[in-house]
């Protein structure tokens, strides 16, 4: 039996996470679960799943919904040092972070300070502390397994397979909603509009970055990171059908794609029962009925986010750090209504643009970028006055 801890479970991730381990049945024992501010949500899990300890990250929230469970009411931590605690939950196998933001760094090194394996959803956490969260999980012999679909496929890919031989990852896009929209008509569009992905169902801030493609620049990142690939050996090609969610290509010239219905649950339980695979029956790929599949080069001039994600991890340091913190802020002033869509590429741009980069080595110098990267795209968009970054 598998013990989990899932961080962020009233979230698109965390509820498939919920839903796969339900098949899975007495394979998967829920252990731990966290919100930040959905405790409703939270106490519903808690009913069907009985977990031992939850977390609610956002501390001015009330904790009601769940003290009306009565004897039924799990330990509750509060804040970000409790989902650190819950992170280190004594007897559990493995931590699903499937937090938004900067918020899954200090418990995803609580993990891995713990020894838990963790199976790795939230980007932010990678792409602003890379350097960080990969060195400590290879010093403590933590493996981090990708839950994305992308990272999955290119886990899967390359298992087994030398390093040394990998030429180059091909990451896949399905292209968002606007892929096929002029640039001056993305400059207009409404929230409601960029929350329309085409294939996925996600959370409010991964599809927006998905619509700018920043998403995908993110993944960059990620998998610089996760497979140790210089960013100058990853690409990424449309493919709107999500059905090929990434490539590796040999020195050989042999290219191993992993194809799928585009399901996060098929990722989500690669990465709990891994190394092993197991029959649930999840939807199974129709060949015969998926038509054909073409690939096409993303337009990078209607879509800079994704080369500014490129010029970022390049830059090195804390520029990825600064990228995500600004984004975060971007993506909400837009949800809100305080700039239009296509306002949140120049405030990105000139944020990075304005940062000299620092090294990335600790997470104090991660913390300052990140503080740095949201108060200057707050003053950007005219929300604050601007401070001074220490590294």
């Amino acid at each position: 039996m598998r013990r989990i801890v899932i961080l962020g479970s009233t979230g698109s991730i965390g509820v498939n996470t919920l839903e796969v381990a339900k098949t899975l049945g007495a394979g998967v024992e829920v252990v731990g679960l966290s919100t930040n501010r959905d405790v409703a949500g939270l106490a519903g899990q808690v009913r069907e799943h009985g977990p031992q300890a939850v977390a609610i990250a956002d501390e001015s929230v009330s904790d009601e919904p769940l003290k009306a469970l009565g004897e039924g009411c799990p330990k509750v931590y509060r804040g970000t040092s409790g989902l650190a605690r819950l992170a280190e939950t004594a007897g559990v196998d493995l931590i699903v972070n499937a937090l938004v933001g900067a918020s899954g760094i200090e418990p995803t090194l609580a993990a891995i300070a713990a020894g838990k394996d963790i199976a790795i959803a939230n980007k932010e956490c990678l792409v602003s502390a890379g350097e960080v969260i990969v060195g400590e999980a290879r010093r403590r012999g933590v493996e981090l397994i990708p839950v994305d679909s992308e990272h999955s496929a290119i886990h899967q890919c390359i298992r087994g397979e030398p390093k040394s031989g990998i030429k180059r990852i091909i990451l896949t896009a399905s292209g968002g909603p606007f892929i096929d929209t002029s640039a001056a008509g993305m400059a207009g569009v409404h929230a409601l509009e960029a929350l329309k992905h085409p294939t996925w169902s996600m959370g409010e801030k991964v599809t927006i970055d998905s619509a700018t493609l920043l998403n995908k620049g993110f993944e960059v990142i990620e998998a610089h990171w996760l497979f140790g690939i210089d960013a100058d050996r990853i690409d990424v090609l449309v493919e709107r059908k999500s059905i090929v969610h990434s490539l590796v290509e040999f020195l050989d010239g042999s290219v191993m794609a992993l194809l799928s219905v585009p399901d996060m649950r098929l990722s989500i339980q690669y990465a709990l029962t891994y190394p092993e695979r197991v029959e649930t029956g999840l939807p199974k790929l129709n060949l015969n009925h998926m038509g054909g599949i073409d690939f096409e080069e993303p337009d990078r001039e209607r879509f800079p986010c994704l080369d500014l994600a490129f010029e970022a991890v390049r830059r090195g340091g804390t520029s990825p750090a600064v990228l995500s913190a600004a984004d975060e802020v971007a993506v909400a002033s837009f949800l809100e209504g305080a700039i239009g869509f296509g306002e949140i590429y120049p405030v990105l741009r000139d944020v990075v643009r304005a940062h000299e980069p620092c090294s990335a080595e600790s997470l104090k110098a991660v913390v300052e970028a990140d503080r740095w990267g949201r108060q200057e795209a707050s003053r950007l968009i005219g929300n604050t006055e601007g401070e001074s970054l220490e590294c």
